[in-house]
């Protein structure tokens, strides 16, 4: 069995709409869960104004009956509060007389979409591409990835993440398991207090200079499953299935593992993690400088993904651009946007890595019912301790 998913919608359109493949019968699934991380998803100090219109509550319009999955495709759709005021602009049918659009997009934004979108697509509105480019669409996979990961939960893998850099300022703290609520409550979802507040102040300042402010964050995965992905072939390696997840984020440019590009510095005798006789397991490592994945697979250590975040394309003081009408030089076009999105980014990626393992889960271990799913990971997880 495989896990397929899907998104529609514009950022001012009507509405998301997902659609989620592949889940086994019996899994409990309500929208208070949904809702507990869309509301995660809304979380940062920097965002924009559209957080306080928008609700993201999510619907389930199939594949759910009585509080439990019935193994059908699952649909669902959040409706964006904000297309009112967009009705006109976004119409999908088309208008009586030949007038041009309300709120047309000619003049293209450094480092988004815009023009090579218009480009590719042969569009002279570039509407038409920033409103699906736009990080709005991930609201939806936040809902689709939390399917996944309560599928995940059924088997005790826990889903965390935390933010390490914004602008200029570092959080040195090493991962400590603390509740996702204490992260959480951070305003920049950092670890140590001082980091967090010399982040706010950055970010402050960006703001003020009509700017933005990019950043790094940490994903990670505890009690996954040994032998997710395989070494066999280049295209089933897990470690590939992550890191396309996660540069398919908006703004994403840099995706490591563990010790990632640090690793690079290391000897050999520094870079792996050896191994040391266990109690409850034969084998067990003394580091976890992979970060928890091996040579293609999950090794049952924590995965570690760290995901460096350009700033936001959007600039209140704009760049350099052209009027794609005329040719002419003018600053670059403004639409609403956050100062810095990288908290909401970490919430957001672990409803992507909940996707790739869980889509992990099922491609080893089948089952269409989740009775089947939880007896055949827990006889290999039996195994797994002799070995």
């Amino acid at each position: 069995m495989s896990l397929r998913h899907l998104t529609a919608g514009e950022s001012h359109g009507a509405a998301l709409v997902g659609i989620i493949e592949g889940i086994p019968s019996g899994l409990p699934l309500d929208v208070a869960t949904l809702h507990a991380q869309a509301r995660r998803r809304k979380l940062g100090f920097g965002r924009g104004n559209r957080q306080t219109i928008e609700t993201d509550e999510v619907r389930i319009v199939a594949g759910v009956r009585r509080g439990v999955t019935i193994g059908s495709p699952i649909a669902l759709i959040i409706e964006n509060r904000d297309h009112a005021r967009w009705a006109e602009i976004m119409r999908v049918d088309a208008p009586e007389d030949d007038a041009p659009a309300a709120r047309a997009v000619h003049v293209p934004r450094p480092g988004h979409a815009d023009r090579v979108g218009g480009i590719k697509y042969a569009r002279e509105d570039l509407r038409d591409v920033l409103e699906r480019a736009s990080a709005r669409e991930t609201a939806m996979r936040v809902a689709l990835g939390t399917v996944a990961r309560t599928l995940l939960s059924q088997f005790g893998v826990v889903l965390a993440s935390r933010v390490v850099r914004i602008g200029t300022v570092v959080d040195t703290t090493p991962w400590r398991d603390v509740p996702s609520e204490v992260i959480d409550a951070s305003p920049v979802r950092a670890l140590d207090r001082d980091a967090s507040a010399a982040m706010v102040r950055e970010i402050e300042a960006a703001r003020e200079a009509g700017d933005a402010l990019g950043g790094v964050f940490e994903v990670l995965a505890f009690n996954v499953p040994v032998g997710l992905g395989s070494y066999a072939q280049w295209d089933r390696r897990l470690e590939a299935e992550v890191g396309r997840a996660f540069l398919s984020l908006n703004a994403i440019k840099g995706v490591e593992l563990g010790l990632g590009f640090g690793a690079a510095s290391r000897m050999g005798s520094q870079a792996h993690d050896p191994y040391e006789p266990g109690d409850e397991v034969r084998t067990r490592y003394r580091s976890n400088n992979a970060g928890g994945i091996e040579g293609g697979m999950s090794t049952g250590q924590p995965i570690v993904v760290r995901v460096g975040m350009k700033p936001i394309a959007t600039l209140m003081k704009p760049l350099d651009s052209v009027d794609l009408r005329t040719g002419e030089a003018v600053k670059a076009h403004i639409e609403r946007a956050d100062t810095c999105a990288v908290p909401a980014a970490a919430v957001i990626g672990e409803s992507l890595l909940a996707l790739v393992l869980a889509e992990a889960v099922l491609e080893k271990f089948g089952g269409d019912s989740l009775d089947e799913l939880v007896e055949r990971v827990r006889a290999w997880e039996a195994t797994v301790r002799e070995r």
